[in-house]
């Protein structure tokens, strides 16, 4: 009933939303038809770019509301020259692109079909109580004053008509309250037929997408491989490097000075067993054994065994993943809980990983005081781009007081059996 009332409402603003597009339909034929002139030939790039920002608005309400997901279709805003020329180059750019006329399609659509069903979805479940309201007395000071009320099909001139209306009333408002959803969500579908990238656009979009993140992924490569080197000259190597100048050392006192050569073998000893730790702890940044040999289940399992957070974890494989995709899944969620502990004052998180439809899908929630921001540091950033490499997303949702809950979902098949 909740979810019945809270559509019926939105599809009245929907409705009321569709209003002004017919103002907004008008000044785009005006400025069209009158490009031949200076006033409209440069006012019409503006006009493109007010219906744009209202699509956008309009496709940021489809999947806040609806959980309808519309992407931008428009192609990426060359840079224009000065003057006359880059004015041609501006009214061109918006003339030669297939969603500027798309989203004038859609603004008719969205006047007619999108009017008509919002207002359904908002009068349908409104007008069962008026139903009610007629069998509480309302029809009794209308039929005394010679008038009389239709409701739908009933006649309500006495007590014996209201109450038909009445439960005629309940029917409609069960009925609206169903069909209320529903007709709203129909709605931002319709939207998305139009509003949505056509499939060679989609497959542009793939492309940059694609080109971008291989960008980062080799740019990513070459800091780890900066990384590597520097913590291999600074820790194992300098104390491999000691190590052997305190062996030339114990070879020149081991007759002269045995009790010396003794304590710089201990010392030696010590080094070694460091610089084997490090390179322990270096090869586990590379590639942690435990994911190499009991795959991406345990290897988390294993994170939150170290996390100073109580951390329940949820996995449901049946198999084993991919090494590159698993070895992303893992250090995105070793990058999550990291920023957890250090940032969100939280006391308790929660994993969930499953594959589903051909997608390994991962939620990451803590009961921290929330207000994370991906486009305020660089963990979530680097994480979007770790999986962005693998054509994966990740969505944050963190309202101020918490909680916070990050979604990961990376395309990707199982290779083999869970033994």
């Amino acid at each position: 009933m909740k979810i019945g009332l809270l559509s019926a409402v939105r599809g009245l603003a929907l409705a009321l939303l569709a209003l002004p597009v017919s103002l907004v339909l008008f000044i785009f034929s005006v400025v069209f038809f009158a490009v031949t002139f200076p006033i409209g030939f440069l006012t019409f790039p503006l006009v493109v770019g007010l219906v744009r920002a209202y699509a956008n608005a309009r496709r940021r309400l489809a999947h806040a509301w609806f959980g309808v997901e519309i992407k931008e279709p428009y192609k990426p805003r060359p840079r224009f020259r000065r003057g006359l020329t880059g004015l041609f180059q501006r009214y061109r750019w918006v003339v030669a692109d297939p969603a500027t006329w798309r989203d004038v399609l859609w603004l008719i659509l969205d006047a007619t079909a999108g009017f008509v069903l919002g207002l359904i979805a908002f009068v349908l479940p409104m007008y069962g109580p008026y139903g009610w309201v007629l069998a509480a007395g309302v029809w009794k000071p209308i039929v005394d004053a010679g008038g009389g009320d239709w409701y739908t099909f009933i006649h309500v001139m006495n007590q014996d008509d209201a109450n038909k209306a009445a439960m005629l009333g309940v029917v409609y408002a069960v009925i609206g309250l169903w069909l209320a959803p529903r007709l709203t969500r129909a709605s931002s579908l319709l939207s998305r037929g139009l509003l949505a990238p056509t499939r060679e656009r989609e497959l542009q979009l793939r492309v940059a997408h694609l080109t971008e993140t291989r960008s980062d992924a080799l740019d990513t490569q070459a800091a780890e491989l900066r990384r590597i080197e520097r913590d291999l000259h600074d820790g194992a190597q300098a104390r491999l490097v000691a190590m052997g100048m305190s062996l030339g050392t114990i070879e020149h006192l081991m007759d002269r000075d045995p009790e010396r050569a003794r304590r710089l073998l201990t010392e030696a000893r010590e080094s070694s067993s460091k610089a084997l730790t490090e390179l322990r702890d270096l090869v586990r940044g590379i590639h942690p054994p435990v994911l190499a040999e009991r795959g991406l289940g345990d290897a988390v399992r294993a994170l939150a065994m170290a996390s100073p957070l109580r951390t329940e974890v949820s996995v449901e494989l049946p198999g084993r993943l991919d090494a590159p995709v698993e070895s992303a899944a893992y250090f995105a969620v070793s990058e999550v809980l990291t920023n957890a502990a250090k940032h969100s004052g939280a006391q308790r998180v929660w994993i969930d990983i499953r594959h589903e439809d051909g997608r390994l899908r991962i939620v990451i929630t803590d009961d921290g005081r929330g207000g994370a921001d991906a486009a305020g540091g660089t963990g979530l950033r680097g994480i979007e781009r770790r999986l962005g490499t693998f054509d994966g997303v990740l969505a944050l949702s963190s309202p101020v007081g918490g909680p916070t809950m990050v979604t990961m979902e990376l395309p990707c098949v199982m290779t083999s059996p869970r033994r």
